[in-house]
């Protein structure tokens, strides 16, 4: 069983609808309560990252989600909810020396992309990051197993993550380009999760999601 974690932020039916498709079971969790019998636990989100957290919070999610997590059972964040795994991020922050508290489970920040022209086609930046871009990646990551090299994803985010990498044990899988290279997707331990939409990503997110089920 594959729980989707509600907290209000993000359309939760098509992610479940996306796993239903090839072939996993896949419920929508409204509260911790409902988590038992949960192998795989979803985090996905669309928003501002001080009211995920807010919202998080509200619906009695943060314990929960580090103790599943300890579990070492597969755990996904997919957007907001990749964001939201981090130590903090600068939106909404008060100061840039003050970053809104994040679930505090990946070292790292969420920062903005800043406002200017692409360092490769000379074009002005737009932000949000929306749309199609390709990944790439050059670690063996269980998540992107059977993809080609320089797929396609779909995008929507105005900030992204930026991973304290150890030498030793590196956080970031995937790679993207929007004026500069920056975090695509994260992999430590039994946590993936993406800065793109895999619900969204058609014939690439749909296998990612699969490999992600047969973990």
């Amino acid at each position: 069983m594959i729980g989707i974690i509600d907290y209000g932020m993000g359309n939760l039916r098509s992610v479940q609808k996306a796993f239903e498709h090839v072939g996993a079971e896949a419920t929508i969790l409204q509260g911790p309560e409902q988590m038992n019998g949960t192998q795989h636990l979803v985090l996905p989100g669309v928003g501002a990252f001080a009211d995920g957290m807010e919202h998080l919070r509200e619906r009695g999610w943060i314990e929960p989600i580090h103790k599943f997590i300890e579990t070492g059972r597969p755990f996904l964040g997919i957007c907001l909810g990749m964001q939201l795994l981090f130590d903090g991020s600068e939106e909404d922050a008060p100061s840039a020396d003050k970053l809104v508290k994040g679930l505090r489970v990946l070292p790292g920040k969420v920062v903005h992309f800043e406002p200017g022209k692409d360092e490769d086609t000379g074009r002005r930046l737009k932000v949000p990051h929306m749309g199609w871009n390709s990944i790439n990646w050059s670690v063996d990551d269980p998540l992107l197993q059977n993809l080609d090299q320089g797929s396609a994803v779909y995008f929507v985010h105005g900030y992204y993550a930026v991973p304290e990498e150890s030498p030793s044990d590196p956080l970031t899988c995937a790679i993207s380009h929007h004026g500069d290279w920056f975090c695509a997707s994260v992999w430590q331990g039994n946590i993936w999760a993406t800065q793109f939409h895999p619900e969204k990503s058609q014939g690439v997110g749909l296998q990612m999601l699969s490999n992600f089920a047969d973990l």
